[in-house]
C-alpha cells in the first residue's frame, strides 16, 4: 500500500512517516524545502518529492499534514490528481473548514476521512492515544482505518466535524488561551520559575510543567487554532467575563459570592472523586521514580532516555532533583531525571535478552527418579539473565543409579557468572552434576 504524507518532514507529518514506515507501508514523503525534505527521507528511508500532485497520483491513501492556513491551496491543487478509490485524510487540529474544502473539492471517487489525532510528535506509541474521525459518508476505507487504529490500542473516537470543534474549543482553545496567559502573566511579573518550584507543591509543578509543554509548541499552529476554529471567539469571551466576574469579587471582597461560583463550577465538573483519583495518580507518578531511585542506589539500574529510546545501564552513583549519575561501562554517565523512565526488572531483561551476547551452557545432573524435570527447568528459567531453558534429554541406566534419573539441560545466560547460579540451584535441590 503506498501512502503519500503532504507535508511530512516536520512535526507530526513527520511523526506520521516514521510511524508508517516502521509497519512496512511504502510511504512518500513531501515539503516545501527540498533540502530538509531529502535530508529527513534518507534518514527515515521513505521517498521524497517536491511535488505534491506527483506524490499524491501513486498514493492509495494521501494523509495532509500541512498547516491550517494552507490546506484552502493545498487541496485544489492535488484534487484532480487523486487516484480514483482512494483515501484523502487530513490531521489538522480544526474539522468544519478543511471537510467542506475537501468535499467541494474533491471527486466522488476518493473517500475522505477527516481525521484529529490528539497527540503532539513526541509521543512513541499511539497506545492509549486519541484520534477522531468525523468521516460525513462512512466508505469502504473507514472499517480499514478504524480497525487499524484500534490494533494500534487507540481510542478513536467517531463523531461530526461540527462537534468535534466545539468540543476543541474547550479542549484546546481554551486551555491553550489560558496556559498562554499564564505563562505570560509570570513572565510580565518576572517570577525566576526555577526559584518559585523551590516553594511549590506538586500541583504546581505539574501545572508550570504542562504549561511549558504547551507553550513551547509552534505558535503559529496554536495561532492557527485560535483563529480557524470559529466556537473559539465564544469560548474565549466567556473565560474573559467569568475572570473579570472573579475580580471583580475578589477587588468588593465578596466572600460569599466567590464561595457560590467556585462551588457552582465544582458541581458541574463531573465525578470530583475520579477527578481527585487522577490527579492523585500524576502527582504520585512524579515522585515515584524519585523513590525508586533512591532505593537502588549502588545497585544496577536501566535508564530510557524517552526521546532517543537510548537505555542506558549501570551502577546507580548519585541522584539529585535535576540529575542521576550512573557508572557505565567504568564511565560515569550524566542524565537529565526528566528525560529517563527507570526499567522495571522485566524491562531490563527483556532489553538484555534482546542486546547482550548470549553464552550457551549444558549441564547434566543426577535427582531422584520421582522428581519433576519440567518444574527444575521451569525454576532455573526464573533465574535472572537466564533464557532459552530446555531439556536436552533424560536417561535411566548404566552409570545411572538405581532409583535415579540423569537431566541433560541446555540453557543460555547473558552473564557468564549466572553459570555457577544455575549448578549451585541444582545442587541445593539436592542433585549431583555429573
Amino acid at each position: 500500500m503506498k501512502i503519500a504524507v503532504i507535508g511530512g518532514t516536520r512535526g507530526l507529518g513527520r511523526w506520521i512517516v516514521q510511524f508508517l514506515k516502521n509497519r512496512d507501508f511504502d510511504v512518500t514523503v513531501t515539503g516545501r524545502d527540498t533540502i530538509t525534505g531529502q535530508k529527513i527521507s534518507k534518514k527515515l528511508g521513505v521517498e521524497y518529492t517536491s511535488s505534491n500532485e506527483e506524490a499524491v497520483s501513486k498514493a492509495d491513501i494521501t494523509i495532509l499534514s500541512v498547516p491550517i492556513s494552507a490546506i484552502n491551496d493545498v487541496i485544489p491543487e492535488i484534487s484532480p490528481f487523486l487516484k480514483e478509490g482512494s483515501l484523502l485524510m487530513d490531521v489538522t487540529s480544526v474539522k468544519e473548514k478543511p471537510t467542506e474544502i475537501m468535499h467541494e473539492h474533491v471527486g466522488k471517487g476518493v473517500e475522505i476521512i477527516p481525521t484529529h489525532p490528539l497527540f503532539g510528535p513526541r509521543i512513541r506509541s499511539l497506545d492509549g492515544q486519541v484520534v477522531v474521525l468525523t468521516p460525513e459518508i462512512r466508505g469502504k476505507w473507514f472499517e480499514t482505518v478504524q480497525e487499524f487504529l484500534e490494533k494500534e490500542n487507540a481510542r478513536v473516537i467517531v463523531t461530526t466535524p461540527k462537534n468535534h470543534d466545539k468540543m476543541m474549543s474547550i479542549v484546546q482553545g481554551l486551555t491553550h488561551f489560558a496556559y498562554i496567559g499564564i505563562a505570560a502573566t509570570i513572565e510580565r511579573l518576572e517570577i525566576d520559575v526555577k526559584e518559585s518550584r523551590k516553594f511549590a507543591s506538586p500541583v504546581y509543578n505539574l501545572m508550570v510543567d504542562m504549561i511549558a509543554r504547551i507553550v513551547a509548541q509552534n505558535p503559529y499552529l496554536y495561532y492557527s487554532i485560535q483563529t480557524e476554529n470559529r466556537y473559539i471567539k465564544e469560548t474565549n469571551k466567556t473565560f474573559i467575563s467569568v475572570y473579570k466576574e472573579l475580580n471583580r469579587l475578589i477587588s468588593k471582597e465578596d466572600r460569599d459570592g466567590f464561595v457560590k461560583l467556585m462551588g457552582s463550577a465544582a458541581k458541574h465538573l463531573d465525578d470530583l472523586e475520579a477527578a481527585l483519583g487522577r490527579s492523585d495518580k500524576a502527582i504520585s507518578a512524579l515522585t515515584e521514580e524519585i523513590r525508586l531511585l533512591k532505593n537502588s542506589m549502588g545497585k544496577e539500574v536501566g535508564l530510557r532516555h524517552i526521546y532517543s529510546d537510548n537505555v542506558h545501564i549501570g551502577i546507580l552513583k548519585d541522584i539529585s532533583p535535576d540529575f542521576v549519575i550512573l557508572k557505565e561501562n567504568n564511565k560515569e554517565v550524566r542524565l537529565k531525571l526528566s528525560n529517563v523512565e527507570v526499567l522495571n526488572d522485566k524491562e531490563l531483561l527483556k532489553w538484555k535478552t534482546e542486546t547482550f551476547p548470549r553464552k550457551a551452557y549444558d549441564v547434566s545432573v543426577i535427582f531422584p527418579e520421582t522428581c519433576d524435570p519440567q518444574i527444575i527447568a521451569t525454576t532455573l528459567n526464573d533465574l535472572e539473565e537466564v533464557v532459552n531453558i530446555k531439556i536436552a534429554d533424560l536417561y535411566i541406566g548404566g552409570q545411572i543409579p538405581s532409583g535415579k534419573i540423569s537431566i541433560s539441560l541446555k540453557y543460555e545466560v547473558i552473564n557468564p557468572e549466572t553459570r555457577f547460579k544455575v549448578e549451585t540451584l541444582l545442587e541445593g535441590f539436592g542433585g549431583v552434576i555429573r
